[in-house]
C-alpha cells in the first residue's frame, strides 16, 4: 500500500473505534487526527474539482448570514448541501448576536445577505450551563454565559427555543431599518439531532420569522411554491 493509502486506512480504522478515542492525548492520537483532516480534504478536492473553487476565488456572495452554536454536532452540511459561497457562518457558544456582533454586521451590511438565520440546537451545553451554577468556569466562559437570558430551573428545550427567540429580538432591534425596508429577513430555528421535537433526527425546525412565532405563519415560509 502507498503511504497515502496507509494513512487513509489508519484514519478509517481509528474512526471505526468511535470518536471517544480522540479524547485520548499523545503524539499518535494527534497524528491520527491530522491525517484524518488531510485525507478528508484530499477527498473533498477530488470530488469537487478546480472549477468549483474558481467560481468564488475572487469574491464571496453568500445568501445567508448564519449565527449558530459552536457545538461540534451542528454542521452546515445539515442545512446546505453546498455551503461554499452560500453561507457566511458565525459561531459562538449559545448562538448569540452580542458576542459576535462585528461578524454579524459584516454579513448583513457588507455582504448584503437577504437572510439572517439564527440556529439554536437541542441539548445545548451553553443553555444547560446558563441554567445552573457556572461560577467556577473561567472568566472568558462566564462572560459569554452571562449574556444569555435564561430562566434558572426551567426545562432546557424550552430555554433553547426561548434563546433563539431572544436572539431574533436582538437582531430585529439592531437591523430594524433593513427589515422594515425588506432588505433583510431574520429567521430563528432549532436544529434537532436527537428527535427531541419529534419531527425526525437531523431536522431544522423554523420557529420564528421576523419576530413572529405563530406556527401557521412560520409554515407559510416553509411551504414550497406550487
Amino acid at each position: 500500500m502507498t503511504r497515502r493509502l496507509v494513512a487513509a486506512a489508519w484514519c478509517l480504522s481509528s474512526l471505526a473505534t468511535g470518536f471517544t478515542a480522540w479524547s485520548q492525548t499523545g503524539p499518535a492520537q494527534v497524528k491520527a487526527i491530522v491525517q484524518h483532516v488531510l485525507v478528508s480534504n484530499q477527498a473533498y478536492m477530488k470530488s469537487h474539482g478546480p472549477q468549483h473553487f474558481k467560481a468564488f476565488a475572487d469574491a464571496q456572495h453568500p445568501r445567508i448570514t448564519v449565527v449558530t452554536c459552536s457545538d461540534s454536532r451542528v454542521q452546515m452540511h445539515a442545512f446546505d448541501t453546498s455551503p461554499d459561497n452560500d453561507l457566511f457562518v458565525i459561531r459562538d457558544i449559545g448562538n448569540q448576536i452580542v458576542t459576535c456582533e462585528g461578524s454579524v454586521d459584516y454579513g448583513v451590511h457588507h455582504l448584503h445577505t437577504p437572510v439572517l438565520l439564527i440556529i439554536g440546537h437541542v441539548r445545548c451545553g451553553a443553555i444547560q450551563a446558563a441554567m445552573g451554577d457556572f461560577s467556577s468556569e473561567p472568566a472568558s466562559i462566564k462572560r459569554e454565559l452571562d449574556t444569555l437570558t435564561i430562566k434558572k430551573g426551567g426545562g432546557w428545550l424550552e430555554e433553547v427555543k426561548a434563546n433563539v427567540n431572544a436572539q431574533v429580538k436582538v437582531a430585529l432591534a439592531k437591523f430594524a431599518e433593513d427589515v422594515k425596508e425588506g432588505k433583510l429577513t431574520v429567521i430563528g430555528a432549532v436544529y434537532d439531532f436527537a428527535d427531541d421535537l419529534k419531527q425526525g433526527r437531523g431536522r431544522l425546525v423554523l420557529i420564528n420569522v421576523n419576530g413572529d412565532t405563530d406556527p401557521a405563519k412560520v409554515k407559510v415560509l416553509t411551504t414550497p411554491e406550487k
